[in-house]
């Protein structure tokens, strides 16, 4: 894709461009767009990085600098900036998109890269090595499945957080996902897997530029979302 400046309108068509992908093409779609998907996101308002990282650090008491963080979903390493400039250091990033991690790599902040296509699949992680699991913009309707948050809790050290975001529905197929996935959570928590610890909500993370609508319209519509963290059952 092109390296020149777009705007909210480009957004929007390159977006919709890739809406009937399945998972395979929407990988290609992002090796395509590494190169300006940093750029591309300030267009956009993509704020959900910064919400759910001032949400995790409102929530961590631990040892910063020793903490191991498994990045899900990495894309170009923006949460590890963020979770960087707050003082942890120890970063393992997954991501389903080459180029995705050809970004991360560049920010030297990962001990380590792992290639993978979430809910197609399994997780490339250690069972029970992480301090925090924290997966941003990706637990959403057709990108990643809501079976994925178990392996989210077993990458995780007994203990260990779970920090999520889960972006809010605009269409049936998001409402059966949102149903699934707050399931899901319940279910995993009457197992004794973890506990809840805090939730809030994400208001207006992001434009809406995954939807059709009129001009007065697209500069109203915003993305909100959930924030959870969640703790492994110490056992």
């Amino acid at each position: 894709m092109s390296g020149c400046s777009r705007n909210v309108d480009d957004m929007r068509i390159l977006l919709q461009s890739c809406k009937s992908f399945g998972p395979q093409q929407r990988m290609k779609f992002y090796d395509s767009w590494a190169e300006t998907y940093e750029q591309d996101s300030e267009v956009m308002n993509y704020r959900a990085p910064h919400l759910v990282i001032d949400f995790l650090n409102a929530n961590f008491s631990g040892d910063r600098q020793g903490a191991r963080v498994l990045d899900v979903a990495c894309g170009s390493g923006l949460v590890a900036k963020l979770m960087f400039e707050l003082g942890f250091r120890l970063f393992v990033g997954v991501d389903g998109s080459r180029g995705m991690l050809d970004q991360a790599a560049k920010t030297g902040l990962y001990q380590n890269l792992r290639l993978a296509l979430l809910g197609t699949q399994a997780l490339p992680a250690q069972t029970g090595a992480f301090d925090v699991v924290i997966i941003v913009g990706a637990l959403r309707d057709g990108f990643v499945p809501v079976s994925v948050v178990r392996e989210l809790c077993c990458a995780a050290k007994p203990g260990g957080l779970v920090c999520m975001s889960r972006v809010d529905p605009r269409s049936e197929s998001g409402d059966r996902y949102k149903a699934c996935m707050e399931r899901e959570l319940q279910l995993m928590e009457e197992e004794g897997l973890w506990t809840h610890v805090v939730s809030a909500d994400m208001h207006r993370y992001m434009m809406d530029v995954y939807n059709s609508s009129n001009q007065e319209e697209q500069n109203q519509q915003y993305l909100s979302g959930t924030m959870s963290l969640y703790r492994k059952s110490p056992r």
